[in-house]
Protein backbone atom coordinates (compact mmCIF):
# COMPACT_ATOMS: atom_id res chain seq x y z
CA UNK A 1 0.00 0.00 0.00
CA UNK A 2 1.37 3.42 -1.02
CA UNK A 3 2.19 5.90 1.77
CA UNK A 4 3.08 9.59 1.71
CA UNK A 5 6.66 10.03 0.51
CA UNK A 6 6.63 6.98 -1.76
CA UNK A 7 7.49 7.38 -5.44
CA UNK A 8 4.43 6.07 -7.24
CA UNK A 9 3.03 5.49 -10.71
CA UNK A 10 -0.65 6.35 -11.06
CA UNK A 11 -2.52 4.94 -14.05
CA UNK A 12 -5.78 6.58 -15.17
CA UNK A 13 -7.98 5.84 -18.16
CA UNK A 14 -6.03 8.25 -20.34
CA UNK A 15 -2.59 8.76 -18.82
CA UNK A 16 0.20 7.63 -16.48
CA UNK A 17 1.64 9.92 -13.81
CA UNK A 18 4.85 9.41 -11.82
CA UNK A 19 5.54 11.38 -8.69
CA UNK A 20 5.88 11.45 -4.91
CA UNK A 21 2.68 10.72 -3.03
CA UNK A 22 1.84 13.68 -0.83
CA UNK A 23 -0.11 13.74 2.43
CA UNK A 24 -3.62 14.98 1.71
CA UNK A 25 -3.78 18.77 2.19
CA UNK A 26 -6.60 19.88 4.46
CA UNK A 27 -8.05 22.14 1.77
CA UNK A 28 -8.29 19.32 -0.82
CA UNK A 29 -11.35 17.07 -1.02
CA UNK A 30 -10.98 13.53 0.34
CA UNK A 31 -11.71 12.02 -3.07
CA UNK A 32 -8.46 13.42 -4.50
CA UNK A 33 -4.90 12.07 -4.42
CA UNK A 34 -2.02 14.55 -4.66
CA UNK A 35 1.42 13.77 -6.07
CA UNK A 36 4.48 15.91 -6.64
CA UNK A 37 5.83 15.61 -10.17
CA UNK A 38 9.52 15.65 -11.05
CA UNK A 39 9.08 19.29 -12.16
CA UNK A 40 8.28 20.20 -8.55
CA UNK A 41 4.62 20.97 -9.25
CA UNK A 42 1.79 19.22 -7.39
CA UNK A 43 -1.24 17.79 -9.17
CA UNK A 44 -4.47 16.34 -7.81
CA UNK A 45 -6.11 13.28 -9.36
CA UNK A 46 -9.66 12.21 -8.59
CA UNK A 47 -9.78 8.73 -7.10
CA UNK A 48 -12.61 7.63 -9.40
CA UNK A 49 -10.36 8.18 -12.42
CA UNK A 50 -7.51 6.03 -11.06
CA UNK A 51 -7.20 2.46 -12.35
CA UNK A 52 -4.02 1.49 -10.50
CA UNK A 53 -1.39 2.85 -8.09
CA UNK A 54 2.02 1.20 -8.23
CA UNK A 55 4.80 1.90 -5.70
CA UNK A 56 8.07 2.40 -7.58
CA UNK A 57 10.20 3.25 -4.56
CA UNK A 58 9.42 3.38 -0.86
CA UNK A 59 10.21 6.54 1.05
CA UNK A 60 13.35 6.49 3.13
CA UNK A 61 12.83 6.74 6.85
CA UNK A 62 15.13 8.10 9.49
CA UNK A 63 16.03 11.21 11.36
CA UNK A 64 17.76 14.14 9.78
CA UNK A 65 21.51 13.91 10.30
CA UNK A 66 23.38 16.75 11.90
CA UNK A 67 26.24 17.84 9.71
CA UNK A 68 29.62 19.18 10.71
CA UNK A 69 30.53 22.31 8.81
CA UNK A 70 34.15 21.96 7.73
CA UNK A 71 36.47 24.91 8.22
CA UNK A 72 39.48 25.79 6.06
CA UNK A 73 42.19 28.20 7.12
CA UNK A 74 42.66 29.14 3.46
CA UNK A 75 39.11 30.41 3.00
CA UNK A 76 37.28 33.52 4.24
CA UNK A 77 34.35 33.10 6.62
CA UNK A 78 30.80 34.16 5.76
CA UNK A 79 27.88 34.32 8.17
CA UNK A 80 24.53 33.19 6.76
CA UNK A 81 21.57 34.57 8.70
CA UNK A 82 18.30 32.88 7.80
CA UNK A 83 15.02 34.84 8.00
CA UNK A 84 12.66 32.64 5.96
CA UNK A 85 10.92 33.23 2.64
CA UNK A 86 10.72 31.07 -0.49
CA UNK A 87 14.45 30.40 -0.35
CA UNK A 88 13.76 28.66 2.98
CA UNK A 89 10.52 26.95 1.94
CA UNK A 90 9.31 23.39 2.20
CA UNK A 91 5.94 21.85 1.41
CA UNK A 92 3.13 22.65 3.85
CA UNK A 93 1.16 19.42 4.04
CA UNK A 94 -1.86 21.17 5.53
CA UNK A 95 -2.42 23.43 2.53
CA UNK A 96 -0.34 21.88 -0.24
CA UNK A 97 1.56 25.16 -0.51
CA UNK A 98 5.01 26.05 0.81
CA UNK A 99 6.15 27.63 4.04
CA UNK A 100 9.43 28.84 5.51
CA UNK A 101 11.21 26.01 7.31
CA UNK A 102 14.78 25.46 6.08
CA UNK A 103 17.66 26.64 8.25
CA UNK A 104 21.08 27.88 7.17
CA UNK A 105 22.58 24.45 7.93
CA UNK A 106 20.05 22.90 5.55
CA UNK A 107 21.32 25.08 2.73
CA UNK A 108 24.83 23.73 3.21
CA UNK A 109 23.58 20.15 3.25
CA UNK A 110 21.57 20.74 0.10
CA UNK A 111 24.34 22.65 -1.69
CA UNK A 112 27.79 21.71 -0.32
CA UNK A 113 29.49 23.67 -3.16
CA UNK A 114 29.10 26.73 -0.95
CA UNK A 115 32.00 25.42 1.15
CA UNK A 116 34.28 25.73 -1.87
CA UNK A 117 34.24 29.52 -1.52
CA UNK A 118 33.99 30.20 2.21
CA UNK A 119 33.76 28.81 5.69
CA UNK A 120 30.16 29.14 6.81
CA UNK A 121 28.71 30.31 10.08
CA UNK A 122 24.98 29.61 10.24
CA UNK A 123 22.24 31.15 12.34
CA UNK A 124 18.46 31.31 12.06
CA UNK A 125 17.15 34.66 13.32
CA UNK A 126 13.59 34.61 11.92
CA UNK A 127 11.30 32.16 10.17
CA UNK A 128 8.68 34.18 8.36
CA UNK A 129 7.55 34.93 4.84
CA UNK A 130 8.57 38.40 3.68
CA UNK A 131 5.01 39.76 3.51
CA UNK A 132 5.03 39.54 7.31
CA UNK A 133 8.18 41.68 7.68
CA UNK A 134 7.78 44.77 9.87
CA UNK A 135 10.08 47.62 10.94
CA UNK A 136 10.64 45.68 14.18
CA UNK A 137 12.04 42.81 12.12
CA UNK A 138 14.36 45.20 10.27
CA UNK A 139 15.75 46.38 13.61
CA UNK A 140 16.24 42.82 14.83
CA UNK A 141 17.99 41.80 11.60
CA UNK A 142 20.25 44.86 11.75
CA UNK A 143 21.32 44.06 15.32
CA UNK A 144 22.16 40.45 14.41
CA UNK A 145 24.09 41.56 11.33
CA UNK A 146 26.04 44.07 13.41
CA UNK A 147 27.12 41.32 15.80
CA UNK A 148 28.45 39.22 12.91
CA UNK A 149 30.20 42.11 11.17
CA UNK A 150 32.19 42.86 14.31
CA UNK A 151 33.59 39.34 14.52
CA UNK A 152 37.17 39.44 13.28
CA UNK A 153 36.96 36.17 11.37
CA UNK A 154 33.83 37.12 9.42
CA UNK A 155 34.41 38.57 5.93
CA UNK A 156 30.78 39.34 5.16
CA UNK A 157 27.15 38.54 5.94
CA UNK A 158 24.50 36.85 3.78
CA UNK A 159 20.83 37.26 4.73
CA UNK A 160 18.34 34.80 3.25
CA UNK A 161 15.05 36.63 2.78
CA UNK A 162 11.69 36.34 1.05
CA UNK A 163 11.66 38.17 -2.29
CA UNK A 164 8.41 40.15 -2.01
CA UNK A 165 9.76 42.75 0.41
CA UNK A 166 13.49 42.10 0.13
CA UNK A 167 14.09 45.49 -1.54
CA UNK A 168 12.49 47.24 1.46
CA UNK A 169 14.82 45.42 3.87
CA UNK A 170 17.86 46.06 1.67
CA UNK A 171 17.07 49.78 1.54
CA UNK A 172 16.50 50.08 5.28
CA UNK A 173 19.73 48.23 6.11
CA UNK A 174 21.56 50.56 3.68
CA UNK A 175 20.47 53.52 5.80
CA UNK A 176 20.93 51.77 9.13
CA UNK A 177 24.58 51.05 8.27
CA UNK A 178 26.08 54.42 7.22
CA UNK A 179 29.54 52.87 7.63
CA UNK A 180 30.39 49.32 6.62
CA UNK A 181 33.72 47.55 6.78
CA UNK A 182 32.30 44.41 5.15
CA UNK A 183 29.56 43.51 2.62
CA UNK A 184 25.97 42.66 3.52
CA UNK A 185 24.24 40.58 0.86
CA UNK A 186 20.52 39.77 0.78
CA UNK A 187 19.46 36.75 -1.25
CA UNK A 188 16.18 35.04 -2.00
CA UNK A 189 14.57 32.61 -4.42
CA UNK A 190 11.61 32.74 -6.78
CA UNK A 191 11.18 28.96 -6.75
CA UNK A 192 11.19 26.89 -3.56
CA UNK A 193 13.97 24.39 -2.95
CA UNK A 194 11.73 21.36 -3.58
CA UNK A 195 11.22 22.36 -7.23
CA UNK A 196 13.48 21.26 -10.07
CA UNK A 197 13.60 24.83 -11.39
CA UNK A 198 14.64 26.28 -8.02
CA UNK A 199 17.02 29.23 -8.20
CA UNK A 200 17.96 28.84 -4.55
CA UNK A 201 21.33 27.19 -4.92
CA UNK A 202 22.94 29.38 -7.58
CA UNK A 203 21.66 32.53 -5.88
CA UNK A 204 23.09 31.34 -2.57
CA UNK A 205 26.48 30.41 -4.02
CA UNK A 206 26.80 33.76 -5.80
CA UNK A 207 25.76 35.66 -2.67
CA UNK A 208 28.43 33.88 -0.61
CA UNK A 209 31.02 34.80 -3.26
CA UNK A 210 29.81 38.42 -3.07
CA UNK A 211 30.13 38.38 0.73
CA UNK A 212 33.86 37.61 0.43
CA UNK A 213 34.56 40.77 -1.63
CA UNK A 214 36.05 44.04 -0.38
CA UNK A 215 32.83 46.06 -0.62
CA UNK A 216 31.25 48.34 1.98
CA UNK A 217 27.63 48.17 0.81
CA UNK A 218 24.30 46.47 1.36
CA UNK A 219 23.40 44.52 -1.80
CA UNK A 220 20.91 42.07 -3.29
CA UNK A 221 22.11 39.03 -5.23
CA UNK A 222 19.67 37.26 -7.58
CA UNK A 223 19.47 35.52 -10.97
CA UNK A 224 20.35 37.86 -13.85
CA UNK A 225 18.56 35.82 -16.53
CA UNK A 226 16.04 32.98 -16.67
CA UNK A 227 18.96 30.58 -17.23
CA UNK A 228 21.39 29.29 -14.64
CA UNK A 229 24.32 31.29 -15.98
CA UNK A 230 25.12 34.18 -13.62
CA UNK A 231 23.66 36.49 -10.98
CA UNK A 232 23.52 40.26 -10.70
CA UNK A 233 24.68 42.10 -7.61
CA UNK A 234 22.37 45.08 -7.08
CA UNK A 235 22.81 48.12 -4.82
CA UNK A 236 20.42 47.86 -1.88
CA UNK A 237 18.80 51.25 -2.56
CA UNK A 238 18.52 50.80 -6.34
CA UNK A 239 16.85 47.44 -6.73
CA UNK A 240 13.26 46.30 -7.13
CA UNK A 241 11.33 43.09 -7.72
CA UNK A 242 9.80 43.59 -11.19
CA UNK A 243 8.04 40.27 -11.84
CA UNK A 244 5.90 37.98 -9.70
CA UNK A 245 7.55 34.68 -10.63
CA UNK A 246 10.44 34.96 -13.11
CA UNK A 247 13.80 33.93 -11.74
CA UNK A 248 15.34 37.16 -13.07
CA UNK A 249 12.66 39.28 -11.38
CA UNK A 250 15.07 41.70 -9.68
CA UNK A 251 16.35 44.70 -11.60
CA UNK A 252 18.57 47.66 -10.80
CA UNK A 253 16.56 50.85 -11.33
CA UNK A 254 18.17 54.02 -12.76
CA UNK A 255 21.54 52.36 -12.37
CA UNK A 256 23.53 49.44 -13.71
CA UNK A 257 24.05 46.46 -11.39
CA UNK A 258 27.21 46.58 -9.32
CA UNK A 259 28.54 43.31 -10.72
CA UNK A 260 27.96 40.02 -12.51
CA UNK A 261 28.78 36.94 -10.44
CA UNK A 262 29.17 33.43 -11.81
CA UNK A 263 28.69 30.34 -9.62
CA UNK A 264 32.24 29.22 -10.45
CA UNK A 265 33.61 32.20 -8.53
CA UNK A 266 34.18 34.71 -11.33
CA UNK A 267 33.06 38.29 -10.76
CA UNK A 268 32.94 41.27 -13.12
CA UNK A 269 32.27 44.72 -11.70
CA UNK A 270 30.08 46.96 -13.86
CA UNK A 271 30.13 50.21 -11.85
CA UNK A 272 32.10 51.80 -9.05
CA UNK A 273 31.12 50.54 -5.62
CA UNK A 274 31.65 51.84 -2.11
CA UNK A 275 34.95 50.81 -0.59
CA UNK A 276 34.91 49.33 2.93
CA UNK A 277 35.15 51.65 5.93
CA UNK A 278 37.47 50.85 8.81
CA UNK A 279 34.60 50.32 11.23
CA UNK A 280 30.91 49.45 11.21
CA UNK A 281 28.31 51.96 12.34
CA UNK A 282 24.71 51.07 13.19
CA UNK A 283 21.81 53.50 13.56
CA UNK A 284 18.50 51.76 14.26
CA UNK A 285 16.52 54.77 15.46
CA UNK A 286 13.55 55.16 13.12
CA UNK A 287 10.05 56.65 13.19
CA UNK A 288 7.48 54.13 11.97
CA UNK A 289 4.70 56.71 11.54
CA UNK A 290 5.27 57.05 7.81
CA UNK A 291 2.72 56.29 5.08
CA UNK A 292 3.23 55.35 1.43
CA UNK A 293 0.41 56.50 -0.86
CA UNK A 294 0.03 55.70 -4.57
CA UNK A 295 -1.86 58.33 -6.54
CA UNK A 296 -4.62 57.14 -8.88
CA UNK A 297 -7.48 58.78 -10.79
CA UNK A 298 -10.29 59.56 -8.35
CA UNK A 299 -8.19 59.14 -5.19
CA UNK A 300 -10.10 60.36 -2.13
CA UNK A 301 -8.90 63.81 -1.11
CA UNK A 302 -9.44 62.92 2.55
CA UNK A 303 -6.66 60.31 2.49
CA UNK A 304 -4.15 62.95 3.63
CA UNK A 305 -6.46 63.94 6.51
CA UNK A 306 -6.73 60.29 7.51
CA UNK A 307 -3.01 60.01 8.14
CA UNK A 308 -2.86 63.41 9.84
CA UNK A 309 -5.60 62.32 12.23
CA UNK A 310 -3.68 59.11 12.95
CA UNK A 311 -0.64 61.12 14.02
CA UNK A 312 1.65 60.23 11.11
CA UNK A 313 4.83 62.29 10.86
CA UNK A 314 5.71 61.55 7.24
CA UNK A 315 3.94 60.75 3.98
CA UNK A 316 5.57 59.49 0.78
CA UNK A 317 3.47 59.99 -2.33
CA UNK A 318 4.14 57.94 -5.47
CA UNK A 319 2.80 60.42 -8.00
CA UNK A 320 2.23 59.98 -11.70
CA UNK A 321 4.88 60.90 -14.25
CA UNK A 322 7.23 63.57 -12.93
CA UNK A 323 5.52 63.47 -9.52
CA UNK A 324 2.05 64.75 -10.30
CA UNK A 325 -0.86 64.57 -7.86
CA UNK A 326 -4.48 65.58 -8.56
CA UNK A 327 -4.97 69.35 -8.23
CA UNK A 328 -7.44 68.88 -5.37
CA UNK A 329 -4.76 67.13 -3.26
CA UNK A 330 -2.36 70.08 -3.37
CA UNK A 331 -4.18 72.04 -0.67
CA UNK A 332 -4.33 68.92 1.52
CA UNK A 333 -0.57 68.49 1.15
CA UNK A 334 -0.06 72.16 2.04
CA UNK A 335 -2.14 71.60 5.18
CA UNK A 336 0.00 68.58 6.14
CA UNK A 337 3.27 70.48 5.72
CA UNK A 338 1.93 73.37 7.82
CA UNK A 339 1.24 70.85 10.57
CA UNK A 340 4.91 69.81 10.46
CA UNK A 341 4.38 66.60 8.50
CA UNK A 342 7.05 65.80 5.90
CA UNK A 343 5.49 65.04 2.49
CA UNK A 344 7.84 63.47 -0.05
CA UNK A 345 7.13 63.15 -3.77
CA UNK A 346 8.32 60.18 -5.85
CA UNK A 347 7.14 58.67 -9.13
CA UNK A 348 5.35 55.39 -9.71
CA UNK A 349 7.10 55.26 -13.10
CA UNK A 350 10.20 53.91 -11.27
CA UNK A 351 12.60 54.91 -14.08
CA UNK A 352 13.57 58.57 -14.45
CA UNK A 353 13.29 61.28 -11.83
CA UNK A 354 10.72 63.67 -10.38
CA UNK A 355 10.74 67.34 -11.36
CA UNK A 356 9.21 70.31 -9.60
CA UNK A 357 9.17 72.92 -12.40
CA UNK A 358 8.12 71.38 -15.74
CA UNK A 359 4.35 71.87 -15.30
CA UNK A 360 2.29 74.48 -13.44
CA UNK A 361 0.81 71.96 -10.99
CA UNK A 362 4.28 70.66 -10.15
CA UNK A 363 5.32 74.21 -9.29
CA UNK A 364 2.24 74.63 -7.10
CA UNK A 365 3.03 71.33 -5.41
CA UNK A 366 6.62 72.44 -4.81
CA UNK A 367 5.40 75.68 -3.22
CA UNK A 368 3.52 73.70 -0.55
CA UNK A 369 6.86 72.59 0.90
CA UNK A 370 6.60 69.05 -0.47
CA UNK A 371 10.00 67.40 -0.95
CA UNK A 372 10.78 66.06 -4.44
CA UNK A 373 12.93 62.94 -4.07
CA UNK A 374 14.91 62.94 -7.32
CA UNK A 375 15.03 59.40 -8.79
CA UNK A 376 14.38 57.54 -5.54
CA UNK A 377 12.03 54.57 -5.69
CA UNK A 378 8.84 55.04 -3.62
CA UNK A 379 9.77 52.15 -1.32
CA UNK A 380 13.26 53.56 -0.79
CA UNK A 381 11.89 57.02 0.02
CA UNK A 382 9.45 55.36 2.43
CA UNK A 383 12.16 53.65 4.51
CA UNK A 384 14.54 56.60 4.17
CA UNK A 385 11.91 58.96 5.59
CA UNK A 386 11.51 56.61 8.58
CA UNK A 387 15.27 56.77 9.03
CA UNK A 388 15.47 60.56 8.66
CA UNK A 389 12.55 61.15 11.05
CA UNK A 390 14.49 59.09 13.57
CA UNK A 391 17.14 61.82 13.46
CA UNK A 392 15.17 65.06 13.27
CA UNK A 393 11.68 66.59 13.34
CA UNK A 394 12.67 69.87 11.65
CA UNK A 395 11.25 70.11 8.12
CA UNK A 396 14.23 72.04 6.73
CA UNK A 397 16.65 69.38 7.99
CA UNK A 398 14.36 66.59 6.78
CA UNK A 399 14.35 68.13 3.29
CA UNK A 400 18.14 68.47 3.34
CA UNK A 401 18.63 64.81 4.30
CA UNK A 402 15.95 63.44 1.96
CA UNK A 403 17.61 65.19 -0.99
CA UNK A 404 21.11 64.17 0.10
CA UNK A 405 22.60 61.01 -1.38
CA UNK A 406 23.30 58.91 1.72
CA UNK A 407 23.50 55.31 0.48
CA UNK A 408 23.50 55.54 -3.30
CA UNK A 409 19.73 56.07 -3.44
CA UNK A 410 20.04 59.15 -5.67
CA UNK A 411 21.79 58.95 -9.04
CA UNK A 412 22.60 62.42 -10.41
CA UNK A 413 23.20 61.11 -13.93
CA UNK A 414 20.85 58.52 -15.47
CA UNK A 415 22.15 57.27 -18.80
CA UNK A 416 19.96 55.70 -21.51
CA UNK A 417 21.50 52.24 -21.01
CA UNK A 418 20.11 52.09 -17.46
CA UNK A 419 16.51 51.67 -18.66
CA UNK A 420 15.14 48.10 -18.45
CA UNK A 421 18.59 46.60 -17.85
Amino acid sequence: MAKPGDLVEIVTKNKKYVGILMPKPEIIKSNTIVIKLDSGYNIGIEKKKIKKIKVIKKAKKGKKKNIKIKQSKKLPTVSILSTGGTISSKVDYKTGGTYASLTAEDFIQLEPKILKFANIRAKQIEQIMSEDMTPEHWIKIAKEVYKELNKKEVSGVVITHGTDTMHYTAAMLSFMFPKLSKPIVLVGAQRSTDRGSSDTFMNLICSVIAATQKIGEVMVCMHATTNDDFCYLHRGTKVRKMHTSRRDAFRSINQMPIAKIWPDGRIKFLINYKKPDKTNELNIKINKKVALIYVYPGINQNIIDYYLNKGYKGIVIAGTGLGHVPTYLIQKIKKAVKKGVAVCITSQCFYGRTHSFVYSNLRRLSQTGAIFCEDMLPEVAYVKLMHVLGKTKKLEKIKELMQKNIAGEINPIISKDMFLV
